[in-house]
């Protein structure tokens, strides 16, 4: 089942694309915002792990369960696993992992259907797999993960929507199991000659300061 995104342009019906403010600072001019204004990436960089956060840590291992969860803050790489107490819309909620298992860069030609809002802009792919760990009913569920630059902060550049190589996912009816999984495709850009080096996972009051991140 794909996940449907949030507002978007209507002149490219699903999907939509927006220069953040923070364009300005490299002497562009910041595109309007849409009168929905999408949520955008964190711009600080990632601080690391710290002994305050491990009261946060046992906070969010009581809330998972018997699963270990990983601590806020973490700095993995491409292909480790996380595990997170998960809630989504107001009556699911449980415990999942996720593990981002590459981050691939595009060309200018996988925007094509985004227009000239595209110009000056390269696609990533950030890709995952999902896995319900205690076996909560987590169906139809979906998990948002945000490109970062180099230099752990955001890469100023705001993207929804699917193109060919990148689809997002969404669980199905059956992701109610231990060890049910599902695999994903997140969608991020950044300006021409800038990458997308990381993924975040910044979902639920543990993580929102201090994200978990993947660098390949």
């Amino acid at each position: 089942m794909k996940h449907v995104r949030g507002t978007l342009f209507a002149a490219v019906g699903a999907v939509a694309v927006l220069l953040s403010s923070c364009a300005s600072e490299t002497g562009g001019t910041a595109a309007p915002e849409p009168s929905a204004a999408p949520v955008t990436a964190a711009t600080s960089a990632v601080s690391p792990t710290s002994d305050t956060e491990s009261t946060k840590s046992t906070k969010s291992t009581e809330a998972a369960g018997s699963a270990d969860v990983t601590k806020p803050g973490s700095a993995l790489q491409v292909g480790d696993r996380a595990v997170v107490p998960f809630k989504y819309g107001t009556d699911k909620q449980g415990t999942i992992a996720i593990v981002v298992t590459a981050i691939e860069q595009g060309t200018t030609a996988d925007l094509a259907k985004f227009g000239d809002k595209a110009n000056g802009l390269t696609p990533f792919f950030i890709r995952a797999t999902v896995e319900n760990v205690d076996g909560t009913d987590l169906a139809y569920s979906s998990v948002s993960l945000r490109g970062i630059g180099a230099d752990g902060k955001s890469t100023g550049v705001i993207i929804s929507g699917d193109v060919d190589k990148c689809k997002s996912e969404t669980a199905k009816k059956d992701f109610t199991t231990a060890g049910a999984k599902f695999e994903t495709c997140v969608l991020q850009a950044a300006r021409e000659g800038g990458t997308v080096a990381g993924a975040t996972f910044d979902k639920g009051d543990d993580y929102l300061d201090s994200p978990i991140v993947w660098k390949g």
